[in-house]
């Protein structure tokens, strides 16, 4: 609220990123997310590793250990960065709001890393 630079919310549970995060933009948008920023929990890392579970398939499942996805205004990101981490949060920047691709609204490059 400080800020007025966030347009949407999207809480990361059953559906991770995949079909989470499409549920708060117009369906024109999607976003691009750059899987070497994401910071996984040693958790996921053990369950990748012991499930044999792909990365997709993780992206598609959980939450990775991001909780909570904010898409905020491009000229507003630093603004916004500096009152979440005044209040404690961590804030990992993963990626920009894009044009829709047909069906597929979350796109990912890079990889994430899986090693233990």
């Amino acid at each position: 609220r400080e800020t007025g630079g966030v347009k949407g919310l999207a809480h990361i549970t059953g559906g991770g990123f995949t079909d989470n995060i499409p549920r708060v933009l117009p369906k024109h948008l999607g976003v691009s997310i750059d899987l070497t920023h994401l910071p996984v929990l040693p958790v996921f890392k053990w369950l990748a590793e012991q499930g044999g579970i792909a990365e997709l398939e993780l992206l598609r499942t959980f939450n990775c250990g991001i909780g909570m996805i904010a898409i905020v205004k491009a000229d507003a990101v630093e603004a916004v960065t500096e009152v979440l981490a005044a209040s404690g949060e961590h804030v990992a920047r993963l990626g920009e709001v894009v044009p829709a691709s047909g069906d597929q609204r979350v796109l990912y490059s890079g990889a994430l890393d899986l090693s233990l």
